[in-house]
Order: C-alpha cells, then sequence, then structure tokens
C-alpha cells in the first residue's frame, strides 16, 4: 500500500484471469475504494487503516473483489447503470447515472466509447481523475497511451470518442491521473491526457 498523495493509497495486484498488473485505490479520509482488489496486506489493512464505506467501479468489468468488501464491511458498490447487463448474480451493486455526484464529493464524468458504462471519476478533494480502460499504461511503468487496438471493437472509431471524452474532461481542475491499469501519474497526470488528446484529436 503506497500513499501517492495525503489520504490517497494505491496498489496494485496480478489479475487473475489475466495474469496483469491492476491497480486499485482507496480515499482514507472519504472511506471510498475505487476498482478494488484485496491488497497484499489483506482485508486486515481497512480495520487499522477505516473500513472502506463505498466502492466506485470505472466500468463494469472492474467489479473485482468488491464484494469481497461489502461482504466484511458492508461496503455500498456502486457501477454505471449502463453496464447493469453485467450483474445477474445477485451481485449487491447499487447503479448511478454520469454526471451523478457519488460518495467522498466524487463526481461521476461520462466517456463511453470504449463501452457504454466507461466513466471517468472526477475527485475534487484530491485534485485527481480515475480512468477505466481507455487510457492504460502497459507496462505499469510506461508512457500513457490507449489500450491496445485488439481490445477494441472499432479501433479508429473508438479513439476518436475517447479523445472527444478525454478533451472534456480536461475542462476540469485535476492534476492527478489514477489508472486502472498503469501507475497513477501523480501531478502530471492532466498534462500527459493533454499530449494524448493533442496528439490524435489536434491541439487543446
Amino acid at each position: 500500500m503506497d500513499e501517492i498523495l495525503p489520504g490517497v493509497w494505491h496498489w496494485t495486484t496480478t489479475h487473475d484471469r489475466w495474469g496483469i498488473e491492476v491497480s486499485s485505490y482507496y480515499l482514507g479520509t472519504e472511506r471510498v475504494l475505487i476498482d478494488p482488489r484485496v491488497p497484499a496486506e489483506g482485508l486486515e489493512w481497512f480495520d487499522e487503516h477505516g473500513p472502506p464505506e463505498a466502492a466506485l467501479l470505472t466500468n463494469r468489468h472492474h467489479y473485482r473483489h468488491a464484494g469481497r468488501f461489502a461482504e466484511r464491511f458492508g461496503t455500498r458498490v456502486l457501477v454505471n447503470r449502463l453496464g447493469a447487463q453485467e450483474f445477474t448474480a445477485g451481485e449487491p451493486v447499487e447503479f448511478f447515472a454520469a454526471g451523478d455526484a457519488l460518495p467522498g464529493g466524487v463526481v461521476s464524468v461520462p466517456v463511453g466509447a470504449i463501452c457504454a458504462d466507461e466513466t471517468a471519476l472526477h475527485i475534487p478533494a484530491h485534485r485527481a481523475l480515475a480512468l477505466a480502460d481507455g487510457l492504460v499504461r502497459m507496462p505499469p511503468d510506461a508512457p500513457l497511451g490507449f489500450v491496445p487496438d485488439q481490445l477494441m471493437y472499432d479501433p479508429e472509431r473508438t479513439r476518436r470518442g475517447l479523445v472527444d471524452a478525454y478533451r472534456r474532461a480536461l475542462e476540469l481542475d485535476w492534476d492527478t491521473l489514477l489508472l486502472a491499469h498503469g501507475m497513477p501519474m501523480v501531478g502530471d497526470g492532466a498534462r500527459a491526457v493533454a499530449r494524448v488528446v493533442a496528439e490524435h484529436g489536434g491541439p487543446y
């Protein structure tokens, strides 16, 4: 567990199915998880640092270990309602719409393009933005870029949609980028996103 900003914790785990490192986050003061998997320290870490009250998913595929937190701590699990079709086995989820205010003062920001429920999470208290699958760092410390083409249904169209969404996100006040796939970019995340937007969609 690495405290990357005051009160913002980051950790990585290996995805069971894909065998790649993925990132999770905890906003300690707000008691909010983002795309959670259980860290190496176990759920006991949260007994010491404060049990999470909510888990926010950046898309439906990032349910990950959210159910374990719900069972242990009664954590609410929230996901964009456009991904509701993923949850048919009684998972303890609640749904939000794009633009909704979420626990911890977080605001959902529509992204779409790569999937209908792709959502960014704006975290004003920490001047941060959490992204799902559109932009990644593979390997985890590589430069920021789009997810590989083979993971997009229509790569050219998807990239155009993502560029438009990220251009809108750059109008918000944030500088730290919290990635689901790749290490976070503390303090220079917005500049990195702006470079991608400029490279693929003209000047920001």
